[in-house]
């Protein structure tokens, strides 16, 4: 039986919304309970902290079902991948060095039972949002983080979780705006003109998509998040489909 690969993003834990933080976190745990008898490997595409940043000797408080979760999912032997997003850029070694996790801070190619994969967060990718495309440059820039690293843990996470709340409002479209207003359906678009890609798989948009392509081959799927979707897309060796975990009988 062929296993399974799975792709979440957009958790945003650390922030309550119709369920508190911890309630979500629960039921992610639950999900990843509920899936690990077949998976092949897991991706989760960033966002995964409505904030992270370590601290050197320091990292956030809290999250320990997840991260114990995801320890054992590694003990396990099942590949688990984790891609930075915009809320929470600033992982560096811990998960590696932790739970031995791969931490990507861009997009990769795949290619799992001869079908190829564009995958990442989404953040900063197509036209427009260009504000948002220097905030990342800076953000990312290795002074602007050793500065920030001097700001006493209390009052950076304070900064940093006001910071997190305004740009978390600005990116949660209530609807589907139309490809031509959808800037990861743009770059996807544009990418596929020179690859050859079956399928592209992001997250940063909130809301789960799929969307075939101009060419008639590569189909764009986002996955949606874990504060009101509690969506995820599955990849059975054959085909690519979003799913949702239900969580009403939980």
């Amino acid at each position: 039986m062929l296993k399974k690969t799975y792709f979440a993003s957009d958790f945003h834990l650390g922030i309550d919304t119709k369920y508190t933080s911890r309630e979500r976190e629960i039921f992610i745990c639950q999900w990843l309970t509920s899936i690990q008898s077949e998976a092949a490997a897991i991706y989760l595409l960033g966002d995964i902290f409505d904030f992270w940043f370590e601290y050197g000797k320091v990292i956030p408080k809290g999250f320990n079902r997840l991260l114990g979760k995801l320890a054992e999912l590694k003990d396990r032997g099942i590949p688990v991948y984790i891609f930075t997003g915009n809320h929470d850029m600033w992982m560096f070694d811990y998960f590696e060095k932790e739970l031995d996790i791969p931490v990507y801070r861009d997009p990769i190619i795949l290619e799992i039972n001869n079908k190829k994969f564009h995958v990442g967060h989404g953040d900063g990718l197509g036209p427009g949002d260009h504000g948002y495309k220097i905030i990342k440059f800076i953000f990312r820039n290795r002074i602007c983080q050793m500065l920030f690293s001097l700001i006493p843990p209390g009052i950076g996470m304070s900064l940093a979780h006001f910071w997190s709340k305004r740009s978390r409002k600005k990116q949660e479209e209530p609807a589907f705006l139309g490809p031509d207003k959808e800037w990861i359906i743009q770059y996807a678009e544009e990418h596929s003109k020179d690859h050859d890609t079956d399928y592209y798989i992001f997250g940063h948009r909130h809301l789960p998509i799929k969307y075939p392509l101009k060419n008639g081959k590569s189909i764009y799927f986002n996955s949606g998040d874990w504060m009101n979707h509690f969506s995820y897309v599955e990849f059975d060796g054959k085909e690519l489909r979003l799913e949702y975990y239900n969580i009403g009988n939980k």
